[in-house]
């Protein structure tokens, strides 16, 4: 018999809890922690269901608001996941909460590059090609069949990432008791969760410098000598930069206002 046979009645009924409750992930979503809120009320059935005071339920919450993102359709595996932590952080009060976000961002990186290659790169295309087919027909069948093949696979994935994370974390749980293998896989998670936000901010953000002076009849143009000593130097520190004052408490829209005062300025003078 599989672990999947082996679930519970209980398990079952928050496995389908979790699954309906993660429609909520973008209902929310915002620039400073993106789906955080949304993933947040996804795991209110279990947070609810594990914790008893009001107290326990609001620290829990909180833990969940940290920046969250990745695609909608597989968000569901790591419902599951975190569910389970969650049940084991709620039992067992020397556990270490730090492992559940831990956890979710090792995650999401990687699951958003497989999710938003499946649905957004693949299915959607195949869905829109055939639905525009119909639709210049002039058959109403063009949104229906749209929406079918793009949503049916979409539903069961999100259910069955639901059940396989949940599964996948309950055996975690009871490898790790003896084994302490949630610390390595915690670890793991963590610097695989910062490789991905240095990738992205080294593939996102964009800052160079038009600067060059002459010596003789010879131009150096700035830019070339920055790459050669340091690739990427300017986004690097800027990015520091907005993340020092991320720690000292400004706003998102305050350093997005900044971002744009910089960008004009320098613009305006000629150094960017």
């Amino acid at each position: 018999m599989s672990k999947i046979e082996k679930l519970t009645r209980e398990d079952k009924k928050i496995i389908n809890e979790i699954f309906w409750s993660s429609f909520h992930l973008e209902s929310c979503y915002n620039y400073e922690r993106q789906q955080s809120l949304g993933f947040a009320i996804g795991m209110w059935p279990a947070i609810k269901r594990y914790y008893k005071t009001t107290e326990q339920r609001a620290q829990a919450l909180t833990r969940h608001m940290t920046i969250f993102n990745t695609t909608p359709h597989i968000v569901t595996a790591i419902t599951g996941i975190a569910t389970v932590l969650e049940k084991e952080a709620s039992e067992n009060p020397d556990f270490d909460v730090t492992i559940i976000n831990n956890v979710k961002v090792g995650l999401m990186g990687p699951l958003a590059g497989i999710g938003d290659s499946f649905f957004w790169g693949t299915v959607r295309i195949i869905a829109a090609g055939i639905g525009i087919s119909l639709a210049q027909q002039g058959s109403i069948l063009g949104a229906i069949m749209f929406l079918l093949i793009f949503n049916v696979p979409h539903l069961i994935v999100r259910y069955l990432g639901a059940r396989y994370g949940y599964v996948f974390g309950t055996s975690l749980m009871n490898d790790a008791k003896d084994s302490g293998i949630l610390e390595m896989i915690s670890k793991g998670a963590t610097i695989v969760g910062l490789m991905v936000i240095g990738g992205m901010s080294a593939s996102m953000v964009t800052m160079v410098t038009p600067l060059s002076f002459t010596i003789g009849e010879t131009s150096f143009a700035m830019q070339t000598y920055l790459d050669q000593i340091f690739p990427l130097l300017l986004p690097f520190c800027y990015t520091l930069t907005m993340f020092g004052l991320l720690k000292k408490g400004y706003k998102s829209t305050t350093i997005l206002l900044i971002t744009i005062a910089v960008g004009i300025i320098g613009s305006m003078i000629g150094i960017l």
